[in-house]
This record gives C-alpha cells, sequence and structure tokens, in this order.
C-alpha cells in the first residue's frame, strides 16, 4: 500500500457557527448532503460542532486529494463539498463516502479519516491510501 495523499483542517467552531447564521440555510444546502444534516440536526443544542467537524473532515479530504496530484490540477469543481460525505456507522464512528467527480478520481483511494474536538476547535485528519493488490475499494 502507498500513501496518496495527507490533509488536516482545523476549524473554530463559534467562528463556523456565526458563518452558518451569516449564511443561513443556503451554506447548508450547499456544502452538507442530507444525510449530514439529519446527522448534525439530531446532535441537540449545538449542531454546530457536528457541521464544524465535517466541514474540517471535507477540507481535510480536498487537500490530500490536492497534494496526491502533485504538479497536475487537482480538478475538482466549482463546489466540491456535496462530493465528500461524512457518514457514520451503527456504532458512530465516522468515514467519508465520494460522490460524482471525486469518486471517479480516486476510485481505488482507501480513506482514512480522524475527527476530533478540544473547547472551541473541531479538527480533522485524511490519510488517501492506495491498497496493494489495485482491487477498487468500495465506496457504496
Amino acid at each position: 500500500m502507498s500513501i496518496l495523499g495527507i490533509g488536516m483542517d482545523l476549524v473554530t467552531v463559534s467562528e463556523f457557527a456565526e458563518q452558518m447564521e451569516l449564511s443561513g440555510t443556503t451554506m447548508l444546502r450547499e456544502s452538507f448532503t442530507p444525510g449530514e444534516r439529519r446527522y448534525c440536526a439530531s446532535k441537540g443544542t449545538d449542531p454546530a460542532r457536528s457541521y464544524a467537524v465535517r466541514w474540517a473532515a471535507k477540507e481535510a479530504v480536498l487537500k490530500a486529494w490536492a497534494s496526491s496530484r502533485f504538479a497536475r490540477s487537482p480538478q475538482v469543481g466549482d463546489n466540491p463539498y456535496l462530493l465528500i460525505e461524512v457518514v457514520n456507522d451503527a456504532w458512530g464512528r465516522p468515514s467519508i463516502k465520494l460522490h460524482g467527480l471525486a469518486k471517479d478520481f480516486l476510485p481505488r483511494a482507501q480513506i482514512h479519516l480522524s475527527l476530533t474536538h478540544d473547547g472551541d476547535t473541531a479538527a480533522a485528519v485524511v490519510v488517501l491510501e492506495d491498497p496493494a493488490d489495485g482491487a477498487p475499494v468500495d465506496q457504496d
């Protein structure tokens, strides 16, 4: 296996919440999938924490993706955020699901994701890995 790219992002939750309030539902519709919006809304009184860490994850994926294309155009399109979805399994463990162009560009990549919160900070780290056997990794 080889590492294709690494990405990390930090978000200040309170500043992200302010941006969400300023841009209203437009930002949520344009940047988060319906599944992400449902998950964050289910988090009760402070959904901004869940949105902020998902934003950090999307940014970390974009950074890892861009670094995997060194000296080539990243080719992510005008709004790549809906192409990158943070999903949770039955035990709450997060992972990345790619859609559209993102899935086309990274069909074999295994995506490792770590999310964390500390006080008013949300962070995500992503590692893109190419499986050794060359078999496609199921992203569905």
